[in-house]
């Protein structure tokens, strides 16, 4: 079953999504939010499109573990997809996952410019593989 990895943040999502075997994750798109609810429009979309059975959405959280004012708004997001799309989806702690992903976009000399465009669908990207990483069967 395909899984869909969220990085949710203030302007943008980022989105991947695993092969079917649930072994590797892919960066898909960025989503730009409008303020409008048209994100869960989209996400809609890729869950047909892709044939999704789960949703894993990054949850940031502090470095001491505990969950702040960002985390909640992802808790509430991850909710209102739950019942939105009527799928399981998981929050998982995608803590310096955007970090990474810079630094991963700057060594391969990738510019600042195109790194803005790059950046959320890799963080979705490591969330998802992270995710997939510890829940593997093999």
């Amino acid at each position: 079953m395909k899984k869909l990895g969220l990085d949710y943040g203030d302007r943008r999502i980022g989105v991947a999504t695993s092969d079917i075997f649930g072994w590797t994750a892919q960066a898909l798109e960025t989503i730009e939010r409008r303020g409008n609810g048209n994100e869960f429009d989209r996400i809609r979309e890729l869950v047909k499109e892709y044939e999704i059975g789960e949703i894993v959405v990054g949850l940031p959280k502090n470095m001491n573990g505990s969950v702040g004012p960002r985390g909640e708004i992802c808790i509430e997001f991850a909710d209102q997809l739950r019942e939105q799309l009527d799928l399981p989806v998981h929050l998982w702690d995608e803590r310096l996952t955007t970090v990474s992903a810079e630094r991963v976009l700057i060594e391969g000399d990738v510019s600042r410019k195109k790194r803005k465009g790059i950046v959320d669908k890799m963080a979705a990207a490591l969330i998802l593989q992270n995710f997939l990483d510890a829940n593997s069967k093999r």
